[in-house]
């Protein structure tokens, strides 16, 4: 029986007076890859900050690894083991690639073990940032900024990665180069919650999805289920 590495507890969330998502209970387990798909505006991003810190929730309660986090900062959230990568990627644009991945370990005790994983964690799954090291991350191109804002919260050497729009932009193959990479990652014993426009992608990586639409969560199963689901496949998948 596998752990519960995360709950989210009925939560809900404003932004001033309006509920960006309402009442909604998510669990992930620990090595599992879950899905939260949707239209825009529907609540998933906002679902990922209230885990993340960002943004907290007005009533209800997260758990990480037993331990209540939904009233504590983002730094500390992520030192716990959660990191974050953003839609639209948020790097620093005139900083080097390697001083973009370098501020990912910026809160970890461990400072032995960083090069390490800038090796093992980062530069095996992304060669192509250990040949731009000394590039400004401005300067990539929109798949090799995905892989460096990846490549930066792996570097927090986190226990759970939200992932939101990790193929937002891109082209098909570059699409097809990420989509591989999180299964290489989540194949190493990683836990990922993924946030993907791109719903047929996200289905075939998930093992559990959640669909979100006006802030609650309508449906939920095994990512294959609802693969096949009638609804899902006229709303979400073309078909």
């Amino acid at each position: 029986m596998k752990k519960l590495l995360i709950e989210v507890k009925d939560i809900t969330v404003h932004y001033a007076k309006v509920a960006a998502v309402r009442n909604i209970s998510i669990t992930v387990e620990d090595g599992e890859i879950v899905t939260l798909i949707g239209s825009n505006g529907a609540g998933k991003t906002t679902t990922l900050r209230a885990i993340s810190g960002l943004k907290h929730p007005t009533t209800g309660e997260i758990h990480f690894n037993g331990q209540r986090i939904d009233k504590l900062p983002t730094y500390k959230i992520n030192a716990l083991g959660i990191a974050m990568v953003p839609e639209g990627r948020r790097l620093f644009p005139q900083m080097t690639v390697l001083d973009n991945l370098l501020l990912g370990a910026f809160l970890r005790k461990d400072k032995d073990d960083i090069q390490k994983d800038l090796e093992e964690a980062v530069f095996r799954h992304f060669p192509r940032l250990k040949e731009r090291t000394k590039q400004t991350a401005g300067t990539l191109s929109g798949g090799e900024q995905q892989m460096l804002a990846m490549g930066r919260a792996l570097m927090s050497a986190p226990k759970l990665l939200l992932l939101d729009e990790p193929s937002l932009g891109l082209s098909p193959i570059m699409c097809g180069e990420i989509a591989k990479i999180i299964r290489d990652i989540h194949a190493e014993g990683k836990t990922v919650i993924l946030v993907e426009q791109n719903a047929r992608l996200a289905l075939a990586l998930a093992q559990h999805a959640y669909v979100i639409e006006a802030g609650d969560i309508v449906l939920s199963g095994p990512a294959e289920e609802l693969h096949q689901n009638d609804n899902v496949k006229k709303a979400y998948l073309g078909g």
